[in-house]
């Protein structure tokens, strides 16, 4: 399997999103690798991950492809879940309290989440319903990109720069549809009541995210014995390549205080 690390210190997992791909936020594991060892990976199933997707397996996939990568880090490491990734992270630290010295769960659906009438209409044809989310997905980011920049030309080479790197790893309808399926098949409520690990909990501002409801995201909180919570301000659902070194900042600060 394909395993991206930069940097050096306490080591840190970054689980991507719905969408698999680790090379959407380059920026974000730049950032990290200034405070932090980070190594991040696209999900199963992803073209070049180097990991096959075993349908028989369902979710279990993905926490056996966190073993893999948890044993090439060296056994034991805080774990990074980024939106649907956090259900991954989520899981993990319930079921191998051993190996994760911090849970961070950025911008994630909380167990009960489900998903919007847009968002079940393109899990019901994620193939047609593909170009019109890529299309659209300029409308629903521009508020959080204004935000994050003060000015014009910077708003336009961040989003300049990230098309070209989702343009680089296309992502897949089909699949992200399926793991959507997958995870609303799974209650992971008695997940959360057996995390141990010290646990951080990340939004953006409530009107800046139109992917994840925050309050969401902040149920963590009531779910997650002594979590804590941090908001990345001036951003949404995508801080963490928007803000980069502040998300980095948070994130590694936290890592180096509680991942013991």
């Amino acid at each position: 399997m394909r395993i991206h690390t930069a940097g050096a210190g306490r080591p840190l997992i970054l689980i991507p999103g719905i969408q698999g791909r680790w090379e959407w936020f380059r920026p974000t594991v730049r950032a990290l690798s200034a405070g932090c060892r980070v190594s991040t990976y696209s999900l199963c199933g992803e073209l070049g991950c180097g990991w096959r997707l075993d349908p028989a397996l369902g979710f279990e996939n993905y926490l056996r492809q966190l073993d893999d990568v948890v044993d090439r880090v060296g056994g034991r490491a805080a774990v990074c879940g980024v939106s649907y990734g956090g259900f991954i992270a989520l899981r993990y630290a319930a079921t191998r309290p051993d190996r994760v010295a911090a849970l961070l769960l950025v911008s994630a659906p909380a167990p009960g989440w489900i998903p919007s009438d847009v968002q079940r209409a393109y899990i019901e044809h994620p193939w047609l319903s593909a170009p019109k989310f890529v299309l659209t997905s300029p409308v629903r980011m521009a508020p959080e990109i204004h935000a994050a920049f003060d000015t014009w030309g910077a708003r336009l080479r961040f989003s300049v720069a990230q098309a070209l790197r989702v343009a680089r790893a296309p992502m897949i309808p089909g699949l992200m549809a399926t793991r959507i399926i997958e995870q609303q098949g799974i209650d992971f409520a008695p997940d959360t009541a057996a995390v141990r690990a010290p646990t951080l909990v990340m939004s953006g501002e409530p009107h800046l995210d139109r992917v994840v409801p925050v309050e969401s995201t902040r149920r963590y909180l009531e779910m997650i014995r002594g979590s804590r919570y941090a908001m990345l301000e001036r951003t949404g659902h995508i801080g963490l390549v928007t803000r980069p070194h502040r998300f980095a900042e948070i994130v590694s600060g936290f890592v180096s205080h509680y991942a013991s």
